[in-house]
Formats: structure tokens, sequence, C-alpha cells
């Protein structure tokens, strides 16, 4: 009887393992909102670390987390670290590419719970008297986290947080 437990408990592993392979080997998380505000506007919620205490969704999971500010002040060169709870772990942002009220690129580092190395873009678009942004992370699937989307995808993990960051942008912007 053992023996057929550990046999049926070794299959389940086996088929686990082997559906993580056929996994893709990058994600992609996207999700865009849009504000009755200018570009100009919005730009600098996004360009200087410094203000995205105001809106960023993981700010609010972890109150108590430390966070340091290096490098430029804004902009390229730009670098946020944090040390959080189990919520939002240990990272770095650092601003790699900007260009003004239109489009932002930050390489995103994560020590724990998991190392990743990502890439976020923040993509503005003016129509009218709105702006559309679009928030993108993309990086590369290690096996564990093919593992892991074998029962969730990344986009149902994070893809929630966008989209509560999006809203906080949209409550700060708009006020």
């Amino acid at each position: 009887m053992l023996k057929k437990i550990l046999a049926i408990l070794a299959a389940i592993i086996a088929v686990i393992l082997l559906l993580a392979t056929t996994k893709p080997d990058s994600f992609q998380i996207q999700r865009s909102a849009s504000y009755r505000a200018s570009p100009d506007s919005i730009w600098p919620y996004l360009d200087d670390f410094h203000n995205w205490p105001a809106w960023s969704p993981w700010e609010k999971m972890d109150p108590a987390m430390t966070r340091t500010y290096s490098g430029a002040p804004s902009g390229v060169g730009a670098v946020y670290a944090w040390s959080g709870n189990k919520k939002v772990g240990t990272g770095q942002m650092k601003i790699t590419g900007a260009e003004p009220d239109s489009s932002l690129t930050i390489a995103l580092d994560f020590v724990t719970p998991f190392e990743s190395h990502n890439t976020t873009v923040f993509s503005l678009a003016a129509s009218g008297d709105s702006t559309t942004v679009t928030w993108t992370m993309s990086g590369p699937s290690t096996y564990l986290s093919k593992v892991m989307s074998v029962f969730v995808s990344m986009d149902r993990m994070v893809g929630p947080d966008f989209e509560a960051g999006l809203a906080n942008l949209k409550g700060v912007v708009e006020h």
C-alpha cells in the first residue's frame, strides 16, 4: 500500500515537472489605464522614486519597509532599493532609460523571496485631454517559476498589483 502511494506521488510530481518544461522561457505582464491628466503631470510620479510611496501598491503592503535612494535624484541613474516583509521582499530598481513624458525603463532586480532580473516599462500616450499609461514587466522564466506557473501564472499573481497601482496613480494625478 505504501509503495502504491509513493508511486502515485512520484507520478504526480513527474507530471508537474514535465508540464513545467512546456511553459514559455519568458513572461510579460501588462496593464493600462487612462487618466484625465497630461503626461507632464503624471511623469514626476514615475520618474522620481521619491514619489512612488504616493501610489505604488507595494508601499501599502509593508508600511515598515526600509527604502534607500541613490544615484541621480530622478531619471536615468536613479536607484531605489527596498527591504520588507514576505509580501514585498528585497530588491532594487534602477532607471535605465527615460524619454520625458513618454517612456520610462527600469531594471528591476529581486533578491527575495526569489531572485529575478526583469525589465519594467511605463509608456505614456496622450490623446486630447487624457493620457493612457501602460505598465509592462517582462523577464526570463526560471525553471522554478515555470513549476509555479503550472498552478498560477505570473499575470494572475502580479497583474492585480499593477491594476491597484494604476488606480492609486489615478487618484493622485486626478485629485
